[in-house]
């Protein structure tokens, strides 16, 4: 979409935003409002929980994402011509951008490119900064390690922020699991990180269950409590599952 369309959905975002009590969202957007570290508009909301995903830097090829893009761009530029000509629509933007959403979740449920957290090693490395400052820096709702990416929702405690949060996991692991890995040159993750922020009960519980069931439907397991690299895990039992 042309960098001058107007965009509707961060339109109501702000709007969503003030309503709910954001009466200056620029006074400092990394702690509630709409801010950009890249091509991805972020959403803040202090007080609220956030569901992140971040990935390895070769699940997603640049053309994949460019096309799924193109094709959401479309539709959306269809809706909103729909929409000034009165015309009836089949498709909603929040359908649009939830299908767009779907479309690279399946593509790297598919083991898109090495999958190093595969590995046990690399798994648990990840694993294990992810809940290094539960209940120190943020509280932990639910978690998943997959083969190239990975699911988070969590609370940020006052005063710790999301886009931080995320980079310093990205960091730590980055480094350590290069070193186990024997890479010298490129990115480890992708630089910037999808977070999103739940609204409700209703949206909470629908992300929780998306990633408890990740690994199941990417058919790593048969349930969600057997995939080791996650929140189900009971963790006091036999391994019954590794990235393999």
């Amino acid at each position: 979409m042309p960098a001058d369309t107007e965009n509707a959905g961060l339109n109501r975002v702000r709007h969503e935003l003030r309503a709910t009590g954001i009466k200056d969202a620029t006074a400092n957007p990394l702690r509630s409002g709409v801010h950009s570290r890249g091509y991805l508009p972020h959403v803040k909301r202090e007080g609220a929980e956030y569901f992140v995903t971040f990935r390895l830097a070769d699940a997603l090829p640049k053309e994949v994402l460019l096309r799924y893009e193109a094709e959401r761009a479309e539709r959306l530029q269809v809706l909103q011509a729909a929409k000034r000509l009165g015309q009836p629509c089949t498709d909603s933007e929040e359908y649009i951008q939830r299908d767009f959403r779907r479309k690279v979740e399946r593509y790297m449920d598919q083991g898109a490119g090495a999958c190093h957290l595969r590995r046990p090693d690399i798994a648990e490395l990840v694993a294990g900064a992810l809940k290094f400052f539960h209940e120190q820096r943020y509280l932990l709702r639910e978690w998943v390690v997959m083969p190239n990416h990975v699911h988070v929702l969590f609370w940020p405690m006052p005063n710790y922020l999301v886009g931080h949060t995320a980079k310093s996991w990205k960091q730590f692991t980055s480094l350590r699991a290069k070193r186990l890995l024997g890479l010298q040159e490129g990115r480890f993750w992708q630089p910037e990180s999808f977070d999103h922020w739940v609204r409700n009960d209703e949206e909470r519980a629908s992300i929780a269950r998306y990633i408890r069931h990740n690994p199941v439907t990417a058919r790593l397991c048969a349930r969600p409590e057997d995939w080791q690299w996650g929140s189900a895990w009971p963790g006091d039992g036999p391994t019954r599952a590794t990235p393999s």
